[in-house]
Order: C-alpha cells, then sequence, then structure tokens
C-alpha cells in the first residue's frame, strides 16, 4: 500500500501499489530519469524469488519490471533474494543491503548481502558481492521467534563515510551495526559474482 503522512500519527491511505503477494517492497530514495524506481519480489513458485525492478511516473501505476538479480544455486543465497533497506546514493552508484536464504535441515538460514546498482540506469547491476556480510551470530539472532534470521530494515550513511545497517534479529529485536561504504561498494566491483 501507498500511505502519507505530515505527522506519522494520522495516515492516509492512498493506493495499493503491487499485486497482492508482493513482498518486500523498496523505493530508491529520489526518482531517476524522471520515474521513481522500486526493487522488489513476487512471491511466487512460478521461478525462483529473485529481486526485480519496476517503474513509475505516479507511484500508484507501476511497469517495465524485470528480474534484475536471481538467487545463486550452490550459494549462500541459493533458495531465495529479496531487496532489503531502500538504496544508498555512493559515487560509485547505488549500494543496496538485500537478503538471502540458504535452507538446512533445520530451517532456513537468512543473511545479508550487498549489490551495486548504476547510477542512472538502477536495473543494470554492475555488481553483487559473492559472499555475504552479515549472517546470524549472536544469541539473539540464532534464537527467538523466527532462528537463525537476520533481515535488513534500514541503512543510514554517516558524514564519516561509514554505513549504520538495521537488521532484525530472529525476528524479536532490532539490531544496529556500521560498515564503511567504500568497503561495502568494493566487495561489488572486486569480489562479485553474475546477478543472473
Amino acid at each position: 500500500m501507498l500511505a502519507r503522512t505530515d505527522d506519522f500519527r494520522s495516515v492516509e491511505r492512498i493506493a495499493p501499489i503491487s499485486q497482492p503477494d508482493m513482498r518486500n517492497v523498496v523505493l530508491f530514495p529520489e526518482k531517476i530519469a524522471g520515474k521513481y524506481v522500486r526493487l522488489d519480489r513476487p512471491h511466487t513458485q512460478i521461478m525462483p524469488w529473485s529481486i526485480w525492478i519496476s517503474y513509475s511516473h505516479d507511484l500508484i501505476h507501476w511497469g517495465n519490471s524485470r528480474v534484475i538479480i536471481k538467487p545463486r544455486q550452490y550459494h549462500w543465497d541459493e533458495s531465495k533474494v529479496g531487496p532489503g533497506s531502500p538504496p544508498v546514493k555512493t559515487e560509485q552508484g547505488w549500494l543496496h543491503i538485500f537478503h538471502g536464504v540458504f535452507l538446512t535441515m533445520s530451517g532456513a538460514v537468512y543473511r545479508l548481502g550487498v549489490a551495486l546498482h548504476d547510477l542512472k540506469d538502477p536495473s543494470h547491476v554492475i555488481g553483487v558481492a559473492d559472499n555475504w556480510i552479515l549472517q546470524p551470530e549472536a544469541l539473539w539472532e540464532i534464537t527467538g521467534y523466527v532462528p537463525n534470521v537476520v533481515f535488513t530494515c534500514g541503512t543510514i550513511p554517516e558524514e564519516d563515510s561509514t554505513l549504520k545497517i538495521y537488521w532484525g534479529g530472529a525476528d524479536s529485536v532490532i539490531c544496529m551495526g556500521t560498515a564503511n561504504i567504500e568497503k561495502l561498494t568494493g566487495l561489488c566491483i572486486n569480489s562479485s559474482r553474475p546477478s543472473l
């Protein structure tokens, strides 16, 4: 749903912006080439759960949708990938923290990865870091409502070139850590894997 608020006390619901079973919808923080851009993940059994990109002139009607990042077989995210927090603009491109899922005999493990999108054409993925950047390790990430989950909720770029990353631990607590933006973009450029 698209909603609007001026005070975070009252909310005006405007319109649905996706199909009923769309997951993990995030917007780029500014228009690109005059359009709003979003990343999402349709919940479907037809194809691997992948990250899609879509465009809109008004935030209500969306189109030109296509897959831009797929899970990688025999990899840490082989079951599914989905957008995380809204992408962050850097000199190298749009930095995007996403989640990936690996199924084990005792259940799913959710980890965080990082991708870099072209500034002018975010459908062009410059690189996806081959390895995850965060996995469940702390007690509050491996035990809780949904065990073995780190799921990004937001990011804040700081003036000192660090990125505050917020994530849910085991769907029970909110955590925060910092990372160097240049190191994250470097992983996407220097230790990359195919996005599709």
